[in-house]
């Protein structure tokens, strides 16, 4: 019993909390020069820092949504776009943006179809900002998806949405027999 109670005293020691520390930016007498820490090097940028005020890493322009995708859309974009809303969004908002991913189908409440016409109005950069931001039960991406992913999802639901309201119209007509031939 003594033993168990030497022990547990011994689990009681404060070294962590009283040990000598400097506060940000204190004199000190570690380094040569007096300081108490090193400076930060030149051209170095915390994770959370990086922010151009431009309309790629905030969705504005002249303090509007952006009207356009700010990035060149091309079949890479697309692509990656593609590959990351199946992995970030399709679980909520399905494979084909409709709302009905899995956890939708396991009862949690069902996200916005992106095939309805206010998703369709809405600007991209709207839509960045909520991917960015969240909005009511969606949370926020902004941390998870890297900003030009962000733009490639936006072109991806676009692309969606186009894909949806297409007709055989807008098929180019050297493309469209082998539609047809398909039916």
């Amino acid at each position: 019993m003594l033993s168990i109670a030497a022990v547990s005293l011994t689990a009681c020691r404060r070294d962590m909390q009283d040990q000598p520390r400097y506060k940000p930016l204190q004199p000190g007498n570690f380094f040569t020069d007096g300081r108490s820490a090193r400076p930060i090097p030149s051209d170095t940028v915390a994770i959370d820092e990086l922010n151009n005020g431009d309309s790629v890493h905030t969705g504005y322009v002249n303090g509007q949504w952006a009207a356009t995708i700010p990035l060149p859309l091309n079949l890479a974009l697309l692509q990656r776009g593609h590959e990351r809303f199946d992995i970030f969004c399709s679980p909520c908002h399905g494979r084909l943006g409709d709302g009905d991913g899995m956890v939708a189908q396991r009862g949690v409440r069902a996200p916005v179809s992106f095939h309805t016409d206010r998703v369709r109005n809405e600007p991209p950069g709207y839509i960045f900002d909520v991917i960015t931001h969240g909005f009511g039960a969606m949370e926020d991406y902004g941390d998870q998806v890297p900003v030009d992913d962000r733009w490639a999802i936006i072109a991806y639901i676009r692309a969606l949405e186009l894909s949806r309201m297409g007709t055989i119209g807008d098929v180019p007509a050297a493309q469209r027999g082998a539609l047809e031939a398909k039916r």
